[in-house]
């Protein structure tokens, strides 16, 4: 017979836990809706709904937002000196164009730069081209984050080059994702580090800070060389960008790389994450090159849950909201919140043209449908949705007006906006804008532009499946 008073005690802690839970949840709730869901289950299903909530439901990287407002005296001075740079940005003669760009700076905590050059890499073979040259061409060290880093033959070639430029005295810093590596052998790390690399996982941070947080993931994807070249975008560290792989397709990316006064950007968004995942201070160069290498004026966005505000979410939104004439998005996943696909229907009618680029090919099947859920609504408003045919697009680009651009890791999501550590490259160099019009341009000839038919005219079961795909948008 069962020990009836074990059971109570277990059924007992079991809501004691959800309504702890609970009290967390009426603290901190982003959304009515979502806070409801979650006490519903908690009070219903408490078994169930207490481990996810445990896994899922914090909304708030709190660790790090210690270690980055108290951990480190040293880091904040650097991020507070660099915020506090006058921005480069001129006054124009629309002040509107000038607040648009001031709020990215307030929600970054970083300034526009001068004097940079910004080179647009339009594909995964351009882009490791261009990072094994710079790795190649560091002398005193290389900085590392990625959320994707794969054993194959990309991955191979750059444990070579950095194994290779370890032997010569320069210093290798590699922070990776442990959810998105989690197929990286050990062996891989452990080569490294034997080599003298120093190595750290994102997801647990060091031992004094490690909490189950499995909902928050690192999904920037940056290099740093000398402090002085640098790169950011869409591209992970694996065979798949070049299409290595029996009859695939390589994935359409895109990256950029940025010389000049805005790496500093870049080595400090890594340097915050390195000081949550280890306890090893890097001696970094901060001082910007004596020429500027270029004309270009540039921002780096850090976006993530351990910022004061839905920084991501502010980000599309001042992009949407401010946008005249032309809102152009790239992105892999099309699943946005209520607040941002308003505001993607007022800008089409206005008479903004909105064109969103999603792929007709996906790595996930729910996120898939969730997209065809937002066709009629879309399409009502003056919404261009265009799937890319050719493999897998990946790519997180937008295209503002003629006025600046931006490319980076941020998709139009809830778990980009929300949960996942983000960065994003801005400029208005004309050059680069004509360089993503091309780009795109050529992405829309090889897409399909979507009607209301694509989702009206399929099954019951098709649409039953879309909607409630959708229903998991928080999380997807």
């Amino acid at each position: 017979m069962p020990d009836f008073s074990f059971v109570a005690v277990v059924v007992g802690l079991i809501y004691l836990a959800a309504f702890a839970c609970i009290y967390r949840i009426l603290l901190t709730y982003r959304t009515a809706q979502g806070a409801i869901a979650w006490i519903i289950g908690l009070v219903g299903l408490p078994y169930l709904a207490v481990p996810l909530f445990v896994m899922f439901g914090r909304y708030r990287f709190g660790g790090y937002v210690k270690v980055r407002r108290m951990g480190d005296e040293r880091l904040t001075s650097l991020l507070n000196r660099f915020e506090q740079q006058t921005t480069s940005i001129p006054k124009p003669a629309s002040e509107r164009f000038e607040d648009e760009l001031q709020v990215l700076c307030k929600l970054g905590r970083q300034p526009f730069t001068d004097g940079n050059q910004c080179t647009l890499l339009r594909d995964g073979a351009a882009t490791f081209e261009a990072l094994f040259e710079a790795m190649e061409d560091a002398r005193h060290y290389i900085l590392l984050e990625f959320y994707i880093i794969r054993s194959d033959r990309v991955g191979q070639r750059i444990k070579s080059i950095l194994e290779r430029k370890l032997a010569q005295g320069v210093e290798v810093w590699f922070l990776y994702d442990d959810i998105g590596s989690v197929w990286l052998p050990r062996t891989y790390l452990d080569q490294l580090s034997a080599a003298g690399a120093r190595v750290a996982s994102f997801g647990n941070g060091n031992i004094r800070r490690r909490r189950f947080q499995i909902n928050f993931r690192n999904h920037r994807k940056l290099l740093v060389c000398d402090g002085k070249v640098g790169f950011v975008g869409g591209i992970n560290l694996g065979d798949e960008y070049l299409g290595t792989f029996i009859d695939q397709e390589p994935w359409r990316d895109t990256h950029c790389r940025i010389e000049g006064p805005a790496v500093t950007g870049l080595q400090l968004a890594w340097l915050e994450d390195w000081n949550w995942a280890s306890d090893q201070q890097p001696q970094l160069d901060w001082t910007s090159a004596d020429i500027p290498p270029g004309k270009d004026e540039v921002l780096v966005l850090p976006t993530g849950p351990a910022d004061d505000w839905e920084t991501c979410t502010l980000f599309f939104l001042n992009c949407i909201n401010n946008a005249r004439t032309r809102l152009w998005i790239a992105s892999p996943y099309f699943v946005p919140d209520l607040q941002v696909l308003n505001a993607l229907q007022l800008a089409a009618m206005r008479g903004v043209d909105v064109r969103i680029l999603i792929p007709e090919k996906s790595d996930n099947r729910l996120i898939r449908l969730a997209a065809y859920s937002y066709l009629v609504q879309a399409c009502k408003a003056g919404i261009q949705i265009y799937r890319y045919q050719p493999g897998f697009m990946h790519q997180k680009v937008i295209l503002v007006d003629d006025r600046y651009s931006a490319v980076g890791t941020a998709n139009l999501d809830n778990r980009s906006m929300r949960l996942n550590f983000e960065i994003t490259a801005v400029t208005t160099a004309s050059h680069f804008l004509s360089s993503v019009e091309a780009m795109l341009k050529e992405d829309l000839d090889n897409c399909r532009l979507m009607t209301e038919d694509d989702y009206r005219q399929r099954s019951i079961l098709f649409r039953l499946g879309c909607r409630a795909s959708r229903l998991f948008a928080p999380i997807l």
